[in-house]
């Protein structure tokens, strides 16, 4: 028999359930004790723009709600408790994304064997901080070095992959499990051991917000970007591809065993990270052999039409009559509100009858896609 003391703690914690619980039929239920809540919702990265699942409130104060069967991926979701949102209280696995906190689920099945833990030898990632003479800061990167690396002499060639807007150094580690598919292709005799590094994108920001105090993280040089001229536009955006050539890659081929050419050096990136990467090989032709754009092209809104006119357009035209890369690769959801601009890159490429690699998946504008993409991207390279 328990104790008063006991029953007590008991009353305290409030009736215990499980969420999330992943069905046989992968559908996902999701529960939440709160007595009482007015109103509980889910919103969920499976979901449209806008769309919550709504929870239906038990006679137990138990709040639940179960999805349609989902496709084998990974999920992230909050609660939204009377307007407020949290996390899971029930799912320790959680992750972060910008400034923004989110729980995770992973819906098993053949999708997400290559981005989850698998009994394969493991690579390291290493975080880095390197001066960044190019940007006048101090900054960190994370380099992820694969499996016997630390006992090996060999040299490796090495992907540079760039975060959308929004994240930082380690999204593509934490969101988009970078390092596990790495690992699992590896193993798999499915991709050649190379080193990825992955920088913060933001010209402004040292590193993560994680690392620093409040507000001294990011560093202020000139107008909001809502006041910028077309000028101060095409500066910043051409500020961190010119620091990734200048200061990054010398830091890596200094520091790290690499094959220090084009022929073994790639670069990918997804949105904001996209453009960059078509900066970056546009305004240094040659200087890498694999270029994977993801989900973002050309002409996407006006400030990037900016970026397009006076960098992309001018670049495509001038180099893609004599770049002869090994590989340029771009994917996209259907679903992707930068789906057209996509589409006119690769009209771009068709116009100058340059050969690509398209991956047109269903969705939007998720780490669902770019998960995929650097799965299919990454075989490809340093053949």
């Amino acid at each position: 028999m328990w104790s008063a003391q006991a029953q007590e703690i008991q009353q305290r914690r409030g009736v215990q359930v499980v969420s999330p619980e992943i069905g046989g039929d992968n559908t996902v239920t999701f529960r939440l004790y709160a007595e009482d809540a007015q109103s509980v919702t889910v919103s969920g990265s499976w979901l449209g723009m806008g769309e919550n699942l709504e929870m239906k409130k038990g006679s137990d104060g138990v709040w639940s709600a179960t999805t349609k069967a989902l496709e084998p991926s990974m999920y992230h979701y909050n609660f939204m408790l009377d307007g407020v949102s949290i996390l899971d209280p029930r799912n320790p696995k959680a992750l972060r994304d910008g400034t923004r906190y989110a729980s995770t689920l992973i819906v098993p099945g053949k999708a997400s064997d290559v981005f989850e833990v698998q009994d394969v030898p493991h690579g390291t990632i290493h975080k880095v901080w390197y001066d960044s003479p190019t940007l006048g800061l101090y900054r960190r990167m994370l380099v992820y070095t694969p499996a016997g690396y630390e006992e090996s002499k060999e040299k490796y060639p090495v992907l540079y992959l760039l975060h959308g807007g929004g994240g930082d150094e380690e999204a593509w580690s934490s969101l988009g499990r970078a390092n596990n598919i790495l690992d699992n292709l590896i193993a798999a005799g499915k991709a050649k051991p190379m080193l990825v590094v992955m920088t913060n994108g933001n010209e402004l920001q040292k590193s993560s917000v994680t690392e620093w105090p409040t507000n001294t993280n990011v560093v202020d040089r000139g107008p909001a970007r809502g006041g910028e001229t077309r000028e101060q536009t095409v500066d910043r955006v051409t500020k961190f591809p010119n620091s990734l050539v200048n200061d990054v890659i010398p830091y890596v081929e200094k520091h790290f065993r690499v094959i220090a050419n084009s022929e073994n050096r790639a670069i990918a990136g997804l949105s904001m990270g996209s453009m960059q990467t078509q900066i970056t090989t546009m305004t240094n032709p040659g200087f890498f052999q694999y270029i994977g754009c993801f989900s973002l092209g050309i002409h996407f809104n006006d400030q990037f039409e900016i970026v397009s006119n006076e960098i992309l357009i001018p670049g495509y035209d001038k180099y893609l009559e004599t770049m002869d890369n090994k590989l340029f690769y771009t994917g996209c959801g259907t679903e992707d509100f930068c789906y057209e601009g996509v589409q006119t890159l690769r009209k771009k490429l068709d116009e100058h009858k340059f050969e690509y690699v398209y991956n047109e998946t269903g969705g939007g504008h998720t780490w669902a896609n770019w998960r995929t993409y650097l799965s299919d991207y990454a075989p490809r390279l340093f053949k």
